[in-house]
């Protein structure tokens, strides 16, 4: 054993040693090894550097603002109540690369990392409705191609990252191995939808809009290149006003009374915007008295907004009595403050009629549900509704079947990704948006004879999906005109349930023009030019 005396003599022997070799090294394999050494630190200190600032969330996914934005297959997840969904998407997506059949990619664009139950909530049922259409699409289409692979791409809250997601998509278009065929989603009419779909256009990138109302986000008469090779299956504002006025006028009892407008002056906002226009349009012979106007702060900000209906009430009170149905331009948090404060200041039943943006309204926990037992009526249009087409009703501007179709695949699927509540619309439309690219993309390659069609010819398609070619989808018939928007679309109206909280009441149907389209999805010439 080594005594402490002798340690020293030991460390001094050792360092003499060492000293000894490293000069016999000779001065070129010691530079050599100083090389080395400096090489090997400075590798350490990048990767050390490199792992402390990586901005990289996954592949194709990076950190922005303190949230992960970009595409991925369902391997990343944006948000944790997505995790059940987004496993499935990826369990699809693998089984589509791995089949060694064509396939092409479709991408669901949305923001994905809301705040807020209700906002979460929302977008599960988007996504959800989107994957269903996949697997529709990949196992129960009789064999049909190309194989579809689903994306998630997420611009952030707000949509405050859709350049740097937008440009991804439009690389996608291009890319020989994700072959994206479709850009789905586009859940709110507001800055910069506008600004994403000029960009994924104008790039010629195929968009089918989901839950997207606003008229002047769209193609039109007077603009129809506005957004090229895009396409809505849904009822803008305007045709939900129509429908809502002339469904409003024929129920019973209630039409008889006066309107007045109620309206978000916020300006950038294009569903308001849209609503007060149509509103006010719809109303304009028949309201006496001048509309009544709040300022909000935001979509959601409800800052000041209940001291300005707190002072607007009485005014509408001291209007006759026959003023009884309030048309409501707003968003939905602000419908709900406004519905709130009209059960606090009860003088006379009223029944408050807004549009498809007030969705949500039945699952807002903030809405003090026993208002509506003080003769408040809510009711507004919605883009679907799971009873709109009853089995013993004739297949007019929809079908039954279609909609069995979508309740089917949810049930076999709830053990998976959890239960897809289809009451709110939310999940019916992006899965008819899914289901109408899967539609024209598979038509294009028919027309064309190939495998796997271009983004081109994908677009050129929409014009031809009507007459024989419409889709027949969960929230009805949706026939494209010649701008790619759904022909006099089915409007579902429902209203709150004063006696089941949280649920809708499923008023009836009602329709742009008046009535159903036709049978076979003729567009009469007067509906081309809308």
């Amino acid at each position: 054993m080594n005594t402490p005396s002798r340690l020293p003599g030991l460390r001094q022997g050792l360092r003499q040693g060492l000293r000894h070799r490293w000069f016999r090294l000779g001065r070129g394999v010691q530079t050599l090894l100083l090389a080395g050494l400096v090489l090997a630190v400075a590798v350490i200190l990048l990767v050390l550097v490199d792992r402390l600032t990586d901005d990289s969330c996954a592949p194709g996914v990076v950190e922005r603002d303190g949230e992960c934005v970009g595409v991925t297959d369902g391997s990343f997840v944006f948000s944790p109540h997505l995790e059940r969904v987004s496993a499935r998407i990826e369990r699809e997506n693998d089984e589509v690369r791995a089949s060694g059949q064509e396939y092409v990619t479709v991408a669901l664009m949305i923001p994905m990392t809301l705040s807020g139950e209700v906002g979460r909530e929302q977008i599960l049922k988007e996504v959800q409705g989107a994957f269903l259409a996949q697997y529709r699409a990949n196992h129960q289409d009789n064999d049909a191609g190309p194989l579809i692979r689903l994306v998630l791409a997420n611009p952030g809250r707000d949509s405050a990252h859709w350049e740097r997601v937008t440009e991804q998509l439009i690389g996608m278009a291009a890319d020989d191995s994700d072959r994206l065929r479709a850009v789905t989603g586009f859940n709110i009419s507001q800055r910069p939808a506008g600004d994403i779909l000029t960009r994924l256009t104008g790039a010629g990138v195929p968009v089918v809009a989901g839950p997207l109302t606003a008229d002047n986000l769209g193609n039109t008469a007077e603009d129809p290149e506005a957004f090229p090779g895009m396409v809505k299956i849904v009822p803008d504002n305007g045709d939900q006003a129509a429908a809502l006025a002339s469904f409003q006028q024929a129920a019973e009892g209630e039409g008889d009374g006066e309107p007045l407008l109620v309206y978000d002056a916020r300006a950038g906002d294009h569903y308001n915007s849209t609503l007060y226009e149509i509103f006010g349009g719809e109303l304009a012979g028949a309201a006496a008295y001048e509309p009544m106007k709040f300022t909000s702060s935001g979509i959601t900000d409800t800052t000041g907004v209940a001291a300005q209906f707190r002072l607007m009430i009485p005014r509408i009170c001291n209007l006759p009595d026959t003023v009884n149905t309030l048309y409501f331009a707003g968003r939905p948090t602000h419908l709900r403050q406004f519905v709130n404060e009209l059960g606090e200041q009860p003088c006379r039943r009223f029944t408050v009629i807004s549009a498809s943006g007030a969705s949500t309204l039945a699952t807002d926990t903030e809405l003090n549900w026993d208002v509506l037992g003080k003769g408040i009526t809510v009711r507004y249009s919605a883009l679907a509704h799971p009873d709109a087409w009853p089995a013993t009703a004739d297949p007019v501007g929809g079908e039954h079947d279609a909609m069995e179709t979508l309740k089917t695949l949810a049930a076999e699927h709830a053990a998976r990704i959890g239960t897809t509540d289809l009451e709110d619309s939310r999940a019916i439309v992006m899965y008819d948006a899914v289901w109408t690219a899967v539609e024209g993309i598979r038509l294009a390659a028919a027309a064309g004879a190939v495998a796997v069609p271009s983004a081109a010819e994908v677009a050129a398609v929409w014009a031809q999906m009507s007459q024989g070619y419409g889709v027949s989808g969960a929230s009805g018939w949706i026939c494209l005109n010649n701008h790619g928007n759904a022909h006099n679309k089915a409007v579902a109206v429902v209203s709150l349930d004063p006696d089941n909280p949280g649920r809708l009441r499923f008023d009836g149907l009602a329709w742009p023009q008046g009535a159903p389209p036709g049978t076979d999805c003729t567009i009469p010439n007067r509906a081309a030019a809308s």
